[in-house]
């Protein structure tokens, strides 16, 4: 009763548009998903930091992202940083990946 019945019958149809926010990154059909593009930028941040602390102290260090069942965030900053092991859930390590990766640690 608060509009006339020729405004509702000219606006009888409701579009909506969603948006998908999630830092995963994991929705099919989207470049990007809100929120992805500034974790990614703050992971390359707190990389950028430990790795000077790691170069001056002469250590390993490791670091664990965000992604839930999704390791975009992970393969991106892995690849951007120059990591030397990544682990992401859509490719489990093979057995024996402990030992490369103390042969590895040792060199």
């Amino acid at each position: 009763g608060q509009i006339s019945e020729g405004v509702a019958r000219e606006n009888c149809r409701l579009n909506i548009v969603g948006l998908v926010g999630s830092i995963d990154n994991d929705f099919c059909g989207t470049d990007m998903t809100i929120g992805t593009d500034s974790a990614l930028h703050r992971i390359m941040e707190v990389i950028d930091a430990i790795t000077t602390t790691a170069q001056s102290h002469q250590r390993t260090f490791v670091l664990e992202v965000m992604g839930r069942h999704c390791g975009y965030l992970a393969l991106v900053s892995g690849l951007a940083s120059g990591a030397d092991w990544l682990f992401i859930p859509e490719s489990p390590p093979e057995d024996g990946w402990e030992d490369l990766m103390c042969e590895r640690l040792g060199e």
